[in-house]
């Protein structure tokens, strides 16, 4: 029950935001008539808008996008032509066009004090232009969404975070109208106040169309809710305390693994006896793919001893929810162990886990006894599964040196510099961009590269789509700078088309050479032909900061995180 009131709250929070700051006229416009018959049914609409269009967002792909998209540009006509309405009543009187006709009718009956449906459908217009803000909260909402797949208890969430925005937007709605009341009764200003509410309405379609208002209100501090929200967040977000509660007790089950690759659904009773090695992983997650080489040494060395290595491969981008992309890279990555695809996080969610990757090993009898996360301790877990296939087995006949193994390309360890950090192109987890130019969220939009980046900072050049995991070139061409500290540059890409897309990569503006990574020649160029993780420079002298530059020839390039070795 907590969380429900928690959700209200941060509704409640969001009239002090500012990016609600251009939806405002659009509700204020009718603030002088009847409230249960005008006001209400507005802020009802609004709120099954955004409730409908957030929960279609928590399983949608770029598809809601684009109804989004459609969405906003048919209620920004609707409401446009509303406010024309409010200036010059006589000019939806006069102009029989069809559209005129359609915003004077619509405008007549929103102006009705019986027309509830009419407010209704005002309500639905401006919901489409409030969808977008919601803030950190709602994020949260559309992540446990995402990670526990869409259900009843989301749906509610939201709706109720959707009914504390409505109502503090109906008091001040209720508070307003008596303004406006007291106005017309003492000076006579009816026709006024009307044209003034028109003015506000169509200046927010203005405003609302060219992005103005993202540019500005990204800028804006002076009024936010980010403390308030932030404790909420605490409040809301889950603890974890999940290596401690996983290890004190039995593994949870594999059972929710929506396919398995090598193998055939592994169960509780299949694994009994048997000692077992669960991995979390993810094909383009540079960090699982640096431990690779040694779970295919433990593999080879001890599955006839008895270990059972399971990769669960959970994953962090859209595309790697593809089956077809996940057989691809297991094939080429040589796994021959058996892989759970765990598309639902149903596995994830059961042992409570947090990181890519995670090593949860698991004994005989079925208890966990041992855990890490991240790279490395390699030669603890291997003497942690030594042991544990002697403690299953005492008459096994084990060799007790450890493995050696050297990966090559993208699967070769880390170096022990100062590296920048992982840095994702999409606004979701979005850091160090500074492209002029502010971020136009899910609508394309031109971006360019300053003279000069500092240590850690990125950049784009050209029209570019950005999602809240991606970065989409737009037609013609475009390039990512950054200036990046560490001997390896990594970058996770794609084709949106599917089409092959070729690109060229500079190093401090030149050719990278010897310098060049697993994917490009001396040259630096390389062609994008599948989603995956691309190995774009490997420095082979001594290591110093460069400023890397990949530029597409082709369009429809997508781009997703960097990550440095």
């Amino acid at each position: 029950m907590l969380i429900f009131l928690l959700a209200w709250l941060g509704g409640v929070l969001t009239i002090l935001s500012p990016c609600v700051l251009p939806v405002l006229p659009f509700v204020f416009a009718r603030s002088e008539r009847s409230f249960r018959r005008s006001g209400l049914p507005i802020l009802l609409g609004m709120a099954a808008t955004f409730t409908v269009l957030a929960s279609l967002a928590a399983v949608g792909g770029a598809w809601l996008v684009e109804v989004n998209q459609y969405g906003r540009y048919a209620a920004m006509l609707l409401l446009l032509l509303l406010g024309l309405a409010l200036i010059f009543p006589s000019w939806s009187e006069r102009m029989m066009r069809p559209f005129v006709v359609l915003g004077g009718r619509l405008q007549q009956r929103a102006d009705s004090q019986g027309s509830i449906k009419g407010s209704l459908l005002l309500g639905v217009a401006v919901g489409f232009l409030w969808a977008p803000c919601a803030g950190p909260i709602l994020g949260l909402v559309l992540a446990g969404a995402a990670l526990n797949g869409a259900n009843l208890h989301s749906a509610l969430l939201l709706l109720v975070f959707a009914a504390g925005a409505a109502t503090s937007l109906g008091v001040a709605l209720l508070a307003s109208g008596r303004v406006i009341g007291w106005m017309k009764r003492s000076f006579g200003v009816e026709e006024w106040v009307r044209r003034v509410l028109g003015v506000a309405v169509v200046a927010g379609i203005v405003v609302i169309a060219s992005s103005w208002d993202t540019r500005f209100l990204a800028q804006f501090t002076s009024a936010n809710t980010t403390v308030a929200e932030q404790h909420l967040i605490e409040h809301l977000a889950p603890r974890s305390d999940a290596p401690e509660v996983a290890a004190a007790g039995m593994a949870p089950s594999l059972n929710g693994a929506t396919q398995w690759l090598n193998s055939p659904a592994l169960s509780e009773e299949t694994l009994r006896g048997k000692v077992v090695l669960v991995d979390f992983w993810t094909y383009s997650c540079i960090n699982c793919l640096r431990t690779l080489p040694y779970l295919k040494a433990w593999d080879e060395k001890y599955r006839a001893q008895g270990l059972v290595i399971v990769g669960v491969h959970a994953p962090e981008f859209a595309f790697e929810k593809d089956l077809h992309n996940v057989e691809q890279a297991v094939r080429e990555l040589g796994v021959k162990y058996p892989v759970a695809i765990d598309n639902d996080y149903v596995i994830w969610n059961a042992f409570r886990n947090e990181y890519w990757p995670a090593h949860y090993l698991i004994d005989a009898q079925g208890r966990i006894r041992h855990q890490h996360f991240g790279e490395g301790a390699y030669q603890e877990t291997e003497l942690m599964i030594q042991s544990l296939l002697k403690e299953a087995n005492r008459d096994v006949a084990l060799n007790d040196d450890l493995v050696q193994v050297a990966g090559t390309g993208a699967t070769a360890a880390a170096m022990d510099v100062d590296r920048s950090p992982e840095t994702y192109l999409g606004y979701k987890r979005q850091e160090n961009f500074v492209s002029p130019e502010a971020i136009r969220r899910d609508t394309p939009g031109r971006y360019s590269i300053p003279r000069v980046l500092e240590t850690d900072q990125w950049a784009l050049s050209g029209t570019w789509l950005v999602s809240p995991e991606s970065a989409l070139l737009q037609p013609g061409r475009g390039a990512i700078s950054y200036r990046y500290r560490g001997r390896d540059l990594h970058l996770v890409l794609g084709s949106h088309s599917g089409k092959p897309v070729r690109f060229r990569v500079t190093l401090d503006g030149r050719a990278p050479g010897k310098d060049h990574g697993a994917d490009t020649d001396a040259e630096g160029y390389g062609v994008i032909q599948e989603q995956r993780l691309y190995q774009l420079v490997r420095q082979s002298g001594k290591i110093r900061n460069l400023t890397f530059r990949i530029e597409f020839l082709d369009a429809d390039a997508e781009a997703f995180a960097f990550t440095f070795g």
